[in-house]
């Protein structure tokens, strides 16, 4: 009977690809095309951020220049997709568009892309929103990415490790040094959850890495509380051609 259900639902109401709303096999996936279009980091990446490079790995860990230029406080870190195209619009459609179902095959993705930063008693961890922001959209998609994430690589997922207690200014359309002045003392840990990170490595989940600016106050605020290493692992880095 059960089964039977099923197969008339999914006759009513088939799968549909999250960039291009066509039919595909399976919930949550990308059809052909849009799986082909969209971009996906591969190959060499930088050790930090994850960004994408030209040429081969296999010599030892890379650096792109953004992170030459700026080191950055965390140990190392990852991404899935370059911010743009059809990955910009899926990340965009989670964040802004109440498309919540993204960060299902999204936090898979990270999942794989993130594997090599596991560390025996991480704590997962996503980059807060003020409350009022949380309020006026009713969920952190840092938070959706960063419960299944943790899911998925069996770790202790902790929603509240960190919080945002002032309200900072959009980021949009500012220089870098604007955006990490803006977000200098942003981020603190919770008061309630000081032992629970002390020693403990943690890895910070988000959405969109631009310049870094806030995974660098989040990852400050860690280590002031007595964290060990802390890793990064978002959804899209944007680059400069991006």
């Amino acid at each position: 009977m059960k089964a039977g259900i099923q197969t008339a639902l999914a006759v009513m109401f088939p799968p549909r690809c999250l960039g291009c709303g066509g039919i595909v096999d399976s919930d949550f996936a990308l059809c052909g095309p849009c799986w082909r279009d969209t971009p996906f980091i591969t190959g060499l990446s930088c050790d930090a951020c994850g960004v994408q490079l030209p040429g081969q790995g296999g010599g030892g860990p890379v650096h792109c220049d953004d992170c030459l230029r700026r080191p950055r406080p965390w140990s190392q870190g990852r991404s899935v997709l370059m911010y743009r195209d059809l990955a910009r619009r899926l990340v965009m459609a989670l964040k802004h568009g109440q498309r919540t179902e993204i960060a299902r095959p999204a936090a898979l993705w990270m999942a794989r892309a993130g594997a090599d930063l596991v560390r025996p008693d991480m704590i997962v961890a996503p980059v807060p929103l003020h409350w009022s922001r949380l309020f006026r959209r009713g969920f952190n998609q840092s938070a959706l990415l960063a419960d299944a994430v943790a899911r998925h690589v069996g770790l202790a997922h902790c929603p509240d490790l960190l919080s945002r207690p002032r309200r900072t200014r959009s980021l949009d359309h500012r220089s870098v040094s604007e955006r990490f002045d803006e977000l200098h003392d942003a981020i603190r840990v919770h008061p309630g959850r000081h032992r629970r990170v002390a020693g403990k490595p943690v890895l910070l989940v988000d959405d969109v890495m631009t310049s870094g600016a806030t995974l660098a106050a989040a990852t400050d605020a860690l280590r002031q509380a007595g964290s060990g290493d802390v890793f990064v692992l978002t959804l899209a880095r944007v680059a400069k051609d991006a």
